[in-house]
């Protein structure tokens, strides 16, 4: 793992603390396994939370297993995720990363991954198509392994990027190693809050255009505050 760039373990505790607010009405995080948040994370890139959770409920419903997904078209598949971003692409990331899986010793079962160091496990998922470090670490710290690792989507990269904790280069994957890597004493359950909640923040007031500074908890430690 990397170490961190313009910022310590402090400040994530303080902006953590700072923003706690806004997990007030965000629905608890449902305890999927690692095979279906691998899905989930696969067809969510660049999409609205309740499209991609829409799409993924058409997905679960239509074939029940990740075994029957793996056998099916990726045009049937695409037809099913049609209101996502990219779908045709996902479509077909998604069936290629699951007949890989499915060749595994292993198969979809993916719990051995908790038995690996984190970096290996890392890298393991993201021999699969379509999938990079945001999906690898969701896949890891959003299911029911639970395993540290920040999680970094587009919300949560411009938030830290504002707020000077990384460059305006960095991008996913280094973001993650860096968060990660400045908080070695916490839990996978803290990485996954951090990321709800300043995913929340970006949503709400970090927008990506007339971001509502006025407003944002973090506003006194934001260097690009207006």
């Amino acid at each position: 793992m990397q170490m961190a760039f313009g910022f310590l373990g402090a400040d994530i505790v303080r902006w953590r603390g700072r923003v706690a607010a806004l997990r007030a009405g965000v629905a608890p995080w449902p305890a999927r396994r690692p095979v279906a948040q691998l899905i989930k994370s696969m067809i969510s890139g660049r999409t609205r939370d309740a499209v991609s959770q829409a799409a993924f409920d058409r997905l679960t419903a239509k074939f029940g297993s990740a075994a029957r997904l793996a056998e099916a078209p990726p045009a049937m598949v695409e037809r099913l995720i049609g209101d996502v971003t990219f779908a045709q692409d996902k479509a077909r990331y998604v069936v290629s990363a699951l007949r890989r899986l499915q060749r595994e010793p292993a198969g979809f079962r993916l719990d051995s991954l908790a038995d690996r160091p984190l970096d290996e496990a890392l890298a393991w998922l993201e021999r699969l198509d379509g999938v990079g470090r945001k999906v690898s670490a969701s896949t890891l710290n959003a299911s029911t392994l639970a395993l540290p690792v920040m999680i970094v989507d587009t919300h949560v990269l411009r938030v830290l990027r504002r707020l000077g904790a990384v460059p305006d280069h960095a991008d996913y994957r280094a973001t993650s190693e860096a968060v990660t890597a400045a908080l070695p004493a916490w839990t996978g359950p803290d990485f996954l809050d951090l990321h709800i909640v300043m995913k929340r923040l970006g949503q709400l007031y970090c927008h990506h255009e007339a971001p509502h500074c006025a407003a944002c908890p973090l506003r006194a430690d934001c260097p690009t505050a207006r």
